[in-house]
């Protein structure tokens, strides 16, 4: 029997810690693997998938700004450790079968393609695996804006933001053990309440754009294949 889906081209957002060990820090290629694995159980669902991902696991602006460093040079090194994790997910997801292309906001051709924009939506047409590393190319927007801006772009229809909890709450849940979680939120309530699903750039791009964001818990079995069924998992931020 043919599964319904909600969403047939979903972008996902995963931080750089989704790639990081135990100690929070560089490339863990079993994380990787597992990634992989989830990725892969949407894709036979017939999804559509292109990925963005961040570069905390290697590299944080903020300690190099808080030494004085150049902001613009802070958030290029950013973007070049984001290609590193692009390729570090590219090599599992090959292993485990998936046919996947990487695309760079920032020109390296040694190791990814430039990013175009239809080049990328055919190759998720056929099939392929799409991992935008570099960001948006540009300093001062983060990966969360590159996201927003890229999943416009490709025509995702949901914008999933991968996160370690089950979804957003109105406190930290591991501090706050009374602290509630949201089914659904509107995008002024997430910017006035200073809840941190995105920054605020990124959630306005998906406000203007009408492009729902779905926080859920990237390692929470099943997760990833329920959202893009339409099952309720984590925290929808929509109109």
């Amino acid at each position: 029997m043919e599964t319904k889906l909600k969403y047939q081209r979903i972008l996902l957002k995963l931080s750089g810690e989704a790639l990081s060990g135990e100690k929070g820090f560089g490339i863990d290629p079993a994380r990787a693997e597992d990634i992989a694995e989830r990725v892969s159980e949407v894709r036979n669902l017939g999804v559509d998938v292109a990925i963005v991902i961040g570069a905390g696991n290697l590299w944080r602006g903020k300690a190099g700004l808080e030494r004085g460093m150049d902001r613009a040079t802070a958030d290029y090194m950013g973007m070049l450790a984001t290609v590193m994790n692009a390729m570090a997910l590219m090599d599992a997801m090959e292993r485990r079968g998936l046919v996947t292309r990487v695309q760079s906001a920032i020109e390296m051709h040694a190791v990814a393609e430039p990013y175009i924009r239809r080049r990328a939506i055919r190759h998720l047409e056929k099939g392929r695996v799409v991992i935008l590393g570099g960001g948006t190319g540009n300093p001062y927007f983060s990966t969360d804006t590159a996201a927003a801006l890229r999943a416009m772009e490709i025509g995702a229809q949901v914008l999933i933001k991968a996160t370690k909890v089950d979804g957003v709450y109105d406190s930290d849940p591991k501090k706050n053990p009374n602290a509630v979680r949201f089914e659904r939120l509107n995008y002024m309530e997430t910017i006035n309440r200073r809840l941190e699903v995105m920054d605020s750039t990124a959630i306005s791009l998906c406000m203007d754009n009408h492009l729902p964001i779905l926080v859920l818990n990237l390692w929470e079995a099943d997760g990833l294949c329920r959202a893009v069924r339409g099952e309720k998992v984590g925290t929808l931020v929509h109109d």
